[in-house]
């Protein structure tokens, strides 16, 4: 397992950016609702913790995992976010659904980043067993949901230094003739 000899919940509070200014979205799954709660809550103090203020987060909860998708991309659609969260919990059964539900859940999260400006961090877990989903959502291997609220802060900062180094570019690009604004 990666997870075995790490512990999900340890960062560095010293390598994080400072996250006061961002707005965060959190889309949670009601399905496992023990494990994703136990997420989310990994998450929020996460945040809290590297001083975003609780007014700039929201969450948002869908029936099921597959549901994060669709949550997710109204959030990024209606929401002025930085970076969303999208927690949900996928414990393998004995049909082909656990398959088709991580698949379609993993791909969902992957395009809308490809398709869209601002970072969602996939925070699902898809594990064996209900116990591999307690010990990586607050038990023996920390919290996945900790590990996202982390990742969510450094892409809101890259995003935002993408943002500003595009303006500088522009800017020199404007005080040296060499871009010019229609005519």
């Amino acid at each position: 397992m990666a997870t075995e000899n790490k512990n999900l919940s340890d960062y560095d509070k010293n390598s994080i950016p400072n996250a006061k200014d961002f707005r965060f979205g959190i889309v949670v799954s009601e399905w496992n609702d023990t494990i994703t709660e136990g997420l989310y809550n990994g998450a929020i103090s996460a945040l809290l913790d590297n001083e975003v203020p609780p007014h700039h987060i929201i969450r948002w909860n869908v029936p099921g995992s597959f549901e994060l998708i669709y949550g997710s991309k109204k959030m990024l659609q209606t929401q002025n976010v930085d970076a969303i969260i999208a927690i949900g919990c996928v414990i393998q059964g004995q049909t082909k659904h656990f398959d088709f539900v991580c698949e379609g859940v993993t791909q969902g999260i992957k395009d809308l980043n490809v398709q869209t400006d601002v970072p969602v961090i996939f925070c699902v877990l898809t594990d064996n067993t209900l116990q591999q989903s307690i010990d990586r959502s607050g038990g023996i291997h920390g919290n996945k949901g900790t590990e996202a609220a982390i990742a969510a802060i450094k892409m809101a900062y890259i995003r935002q230094q993408a943002s500003l180094t595009h303006q500088i570019d522009n800017q020199h690009l404007l005080s040296s003739g060499a871009l010019q604004i229609g005519n």
